[in-house]
């Protein structure tokens, strides 16, 4: 089977490239299942019920997020009520929502997928990598597909996070930094792996973020308020074919969609 990851859908312009070509993806690679993280959908800072609600009509199955799934309250409620909408699982409990889905892909294949979120220069959490082995043993053994979006900062954390599950998942795609990384293959025990698949946004900026206010701040250190970047857009995403018996990669590759490439307005 195959599973299309999105990486990053940052503000409207990540979102408009995604309604752009993703079912064009969807039928050109054949794919079974589609997970894209989308904590950066809102303007770049969360995302709203409305907007999940959006892009799943677009055809996304599952949305992993991160560190930003609570700056919208409103997805709060939506959380607890919407299954295919995770936040990490290593936030412990108390608050809403769940960190993994388990159901079908289109071709009938069992599935799992697995949102976790690091601790490096990030906020304190529970340990992901337990976290990680909790969940995984948990599942019954039909469910052979097995994926995981790992939100971190590190890229040394996001590297160990493969090592430890390699042969154990699916694939472990790493998110959060915005930047695609050139280091895409299946570890030796058949997990594909990759330590940030980038972003889907305006690449004319600061990892989405409008250049000239990043700029100003590094330059003076005083406080500015945030805004999409306008300019290129850019989708990055990564393709993995799975062997539905063993639950294994059989190969893992980075695709990126440019708004050139699209030959129309975004």
């Amino acid at each position: 089977m195959r599973i299309l990851f999105i990486g990053d859908i940052f503000a409207s312009p990540g979102r408009r490239i995604v309604a752009a070509c993703l079912g064009r993806l969807i039928e050109d690679e054949k794919v079974d299942l589609v997970i894209a993280n989308v904590e950066n959908a809102a303007g770049g800072f969360g995302i709203t019920p409305p907007l999940a609600q959006e892009l799943f009509s677009l055809g996304i199955d599952v949305m992993t997020s991160g560190n930003h799934i609570w700056d919208k309250r409103e997805v709060y409620d939506y959380l607890d009520n919407e299954p295919r909408l995770l936040r990490p699982a290593n936030y412990g409990t108390g608050v809403p929502g769940s960190g993994i889905w388990t159901g079908k892909a289109r071709n009938g294949a069992p599935c799992a997928v697995l949102n976790l979120q690091g601790r490096v220069h990030m906020a304190a959490t529970e340990c992901p990598f337990r976290t990680a082995d909790q969940l995984l043993g948990g599942l019954p053994p039909e469910t052979r597909i097995r994926f995981v979006d790992f939100h971190a900062e590190a890229t040394s954390e996001k590297m160990a996070m493969g090592w430890h599950l390699d042969g154990r998942a699916t694939a472990v795609i790493g998110t959060h930094t915005h930047i695609p990384t050139a280091d895409a293959r299946i570890l030796p025990g058949g997990t594909a792996y990759q330590t940030d698949c980038g972003m889907t946004g305006p690449y004319d900026s600061v990892i989405g973020v409008d250049k000239k206010t990043i700029l100003h701040r590094f330059l003076t250190q005083l406080p500015a308020r945030f805004e999409a970047a306008a300019g290129m857009v850019e989708l990055h995403a990564t393709l993995v074919e799975a062997d539905e018996e063993t639950g294994l990669a059989r190969s893992i590759r980075p695709l990126t969609i440019t708004q050139d490439q699209l030959g129309e307005p975004l």
